[in-house]
């Protein structure tokens, strides 16, 4: 008999790298714009939080996700803690304390492991339905950014022309679509508003310890903690896995790293002035749509997000809330897109259905009763079926 001969190891050249630095990464790292801009300027307006400790620790966490995950794996504001916080204008305090509480349960669910027995208990459906519901959430979010068609067609016009860069430019995904399109959008705000530019100056005076007292505490458990948990652990940890192993077969996240990631990012950085941060599978969806393919993307940006919070620290909000938001409103239709082009895998009729429920819970309610609507529909569907086998 032949002794089998073991097979050759892949080539260096042939695995995929997990760290890239050129022109497509540092395009693609500006995909997840369009949520990530809006929020953290109503953060630091509203919310009190200053914008160069925002950015300063958004940009590290950005640095070791990038290291840690090889993988474009975004840092984005936990966004129901941060519509309340706009809405009902909580005290920095109460916004450390949400993002602390939020930070720490999501820890202990990967620490302990349950965040995998969570996972297993989901089905492939609703987390596909999850998927549809936000990708079309940040789409219509998208078109409402981009302005209505009324006398003044600046916004939809500068939309439509970044659209056909992109669209004209999609057959090179190498191609630094979103880098000339965020470049364009200061070109353009140095044309309308040039006075800006002036009011940049340098320096920043640091983070500063914020320490929650027994008020801030109960406030930004109940009103902020609370309604982000669901949000986060559906998109932020088992949606954000489901997208990575479709984008990068066999190369997927794990829930377990996932959320111990999340975890940590809040109790190491919400003392210290902080927004409260996550991870979003919308985000992974518009950098990857816009060219990024390992964690070099994120490190780009998250090296430019701490150069900026360096130089001009809470200098740079009157630029930031100015940026044409035409631009961002494009970038996030197309990460709706791309984060919604997985739900086609639901091929069987009953799989679809879950996903449709799914996705409606999500676009008429939120991520959390979508979600509920998706299981409970799944799980009849499963009853059915082992009483038509008995």
């Amino acid at each position: 008999m032949p002794v089998p001969i073991a097979a050759d190891p892949p080539a260096e050249e042939d695995r995929p790298p997990r760290l890239r630095f050129d022109l497509a990464e540092a395009s693609g790292a500006l995909g997840d714009l369009g949520t990530f801009l809006p929020l953290v300027v109503a953060l630091a307006t509203v919310g009190g939080l200053d914008l160069g400790a925002i950015l300063f620790f958004a940009g590290i966490c950005n640095i070791l996700s990038g290291l840690a995950f090889g993988q474009p794996i975004p840092v984005q504001p936990m966004k129901a803690i941060a519509a309340v916080a706009i809405a009902e204008a909580l005290a920095p305090a109460e916004i450390a304390a949400a993002g602390l509480a939020a930070g720490a349960v999501v820890f202990l669910l990967g620490a302990t492991g349950l965040v995998e027995v969570v996972e297993r208990r989901v089905p492939a459906a609703v987390v596909r339905g999850i998927q549809l519901g936000v990708g079309l959430k940040l789409f219509v979010a998208g078109i409402q950014q981009i302005g209505p068609l009324g006398p003044e067609l600046e916004g939809p016009l500068l939309a439509a022309g970044g659209a056909a860069l992109v669209l004209l430019t999609g057959r090179w995904p190498r191609f630094p679509a979103a880098l000339l399109l965020f470049l364009a959008g200061f070109l353009v705000l140095a044309l309308r508003r040039p006075e800006l530019y002036g009011h940049l100056a340098l320096g920043w005076s640091g983070p500063s310890l914020v320490v929650p007292d027994a008020a801030a505490w109960r406030e930004g458990i109940l009103r902020g903690t609370l309604p982000q948990l669901p949000l986060t652990l559906l998109n932020s940890v088992i949606a954000v896995c489901a997208l990575s192993e479709d984008l990068f077969p066999r190369r997927g996240i794990g829930t377990r790293p996932m959320a111990l990631s999340v975890g940590l990012m809040n109790l190491g950085c919400c003392w210290f002035g902080a927004m409260p941060m996550c991870h979003g599978s919308g985000g992974l969806a518009g950098q990857y749509r816009f060219g990024a393919r390992t964690g070099g993307s994120v490190v780009l940006l998250g090296l430019a997000k701490v150069l900026v919070a360096v130089l001009f620290g809470s200098s740079a909000m009157a630029l930031l809330a100015a940026y044409p938001a035409a631009i961002l409103g494009l970038m996030l239709c197309f990460a709706g897109v791309e984060l919604a082009a997985p739900a086609r895998k639901a091929a069987t009729p009953d799989g679809f259905l879950v996903v449709i429920v799914t996705a409606g819970g999500c676009l008429g309610f939120d991520t959390a009763v979508g979600f509920l609507l998706g299981l409970a529909v799944a799980l009849g569907l499963g009853l059915r079926d082992r009483l038509r086998c008995a």
